[in-house]
């Protein structure tokens, strides 16, 4: 699943291509998918020039005169800026075309993406308005204190609470165990007896692991304009993330793995308490 380090880079991808450019048509080939696709974007879009392209959370803003259009990766999805004559494929669902013959396209095997359409403040969307702060928008230390501000009293385990976007976006199942791993804090600990020392430790961490995937993946933005390419995500060296039954980068104890919260949880049981 695309989580915030590939859609920063899918942002940062498609960004060169769009930003100054006018949509000249929008193309639905297939209007259901997580949700509808609203007419009134393929009214709209046509003859406004995008401003800008940024992220919330894992949401893509596409800014535009006439308004903003939110695109959501959803499970599976992918986008591509190429020549809008270029065939489309199977699961290519929509297109933007631009006005030097390119377009934004789509590519969502699984059908769970969104494109939606506001022409208010997009930040108050009713799918962003309720979202945790940015991890790389505070310093640890304010990130710290956020987060214990918010785990006080709490019985559920820290690796959920991690993950729940209304407490602090784009910490996803992989960052989730490695900033854990990082902090040498178990994820079944009970976020509410996680110390203030161990909350800056995962903040650390959960910083650490997003800038490295980010980074890794500035290395191959290029890809955002090969129709073939795979989406030019990263790889970063994961510490213990699938590495169930592996020695412990640190302590050299077997990686444990385990089903939390529905996910997989990879911990190591000698550093991690």
């Amino acid at each position: 699943m695309p989580e915030l380090p590939e859609v920063e880079s899918a942002c940062r991808g498609i960004a060169p291509h769009l930003v100054g450019r006018t949509i000249a048509q929008v193309v639905v080939r297939r209007r259901r998918l997580r949700l509808p696709i609203p007419r009134a974007l393929d009214a709209a879009l046509p003859g406004s020039r995008v401003r800008s392209v940024s992220r919330r959370a894992k949401y893509l803003l596409i800014g535009t005169e006439a308004g903003t259009a939110l695109v959501h990766l959803g499970m599976s999805g992918s986008l591509r800026v190429l020549p809008a004559t270029h065939a489309p494929g199977k699961h290519d669902h929509w297109d933007l075309v631009l006005d030097d013959g390119r377009a934004l396209r789509l590519n969502d095997p699984r059908r769970f993406g969104v494109l939606l359409w506001t022409t208010g403040d997009a930040l108050a969307h009713p799918l962003l308005a309720r979202l945790g702060p940015e991890p790389l928008e505070r310093d640890a230390a304010a990130l710290a204190a956020h987060l214990a501000g918010r785990a006080r009293g709490r019985r559920g385990a820290v690796k959920q609470f991690l993950m729940d976007q209304a407490i602090v976006v784009g910490v996803g199942n992989i960052y989730a165990s490695e900033a854990l791993w990082q902090a040498k804090v178990r994820p079944g600990r009970a976020a509410g007896r996680v110390t203030a020392l161990e909350w800056r430790a995962i903040a650390r961490g959960i910083r650490s692991v997003l800038e490295r995937a980010i980074a890794a993946g500035g290395t191959t933005l290029r890809d955002f304009t090969r129709p073939d390419g795979e989406p030019g995500y990263f790889s970063i060296r994961l510490a213990v993330y699938d590495r169930a039954g592996a020695s412990c980068r640190r302590c050299r104890t077997p990686i444990r793995s385990k089903v939390q919260g529905q996910r997989a949880t990879y911990w190591c049981p000698g550093c991690q308490v």
